[in-house]
């Protein structure tokens, strides 16, 4: 990854399923380096350390299928983490702080 990447869009559906916590860190700083390049990469997560580390979150539920689908929160993983709407809101608090899994620094 030597170029820019200010013209590219990558979308990624669930990508640290079934990885190790190790290599979720792995994951973690390839997509550091796109965004450091200038890509925009949105991804569709459930693992709170990549949540923990995103620019921006949106919250979407509150549950699945036909109970799922709205914006329930939407911001910095913070301001999720404090929104009494979010589901998510109080497991990402608790990553956010250091009493769940950890977000990477």
């Amino acid at each position: 990854m030597h170029r820019d990447q200010s013209h590219t869009v990558f979308v990624l559906d669930e990508p640290s399923v079934g990885l190790h916590p190790l290599d979720v860190r792995t994951l973690l700083a390839v997509l550091r380096e796109l965004t450091d390049r200038g890509a925009t990469v949105i991804v569709i997560e459930h693992d709170l350390d990549l949540i923990a580390n995103a620019d921006h979150v949106v919250d979407l539920g509150p549950g699945g299928g036909e109970d799922g689908g709205r914006v329930i929160a939407a911001g910095t993983p913070s301001e999720v983490a404090r929104d009494p709407a979010s589901v998510t809101g109080p497991y990402l608090a608790r990553a956010l702080d250091g009493t769940g899994p950890a977000p990477l620094q």
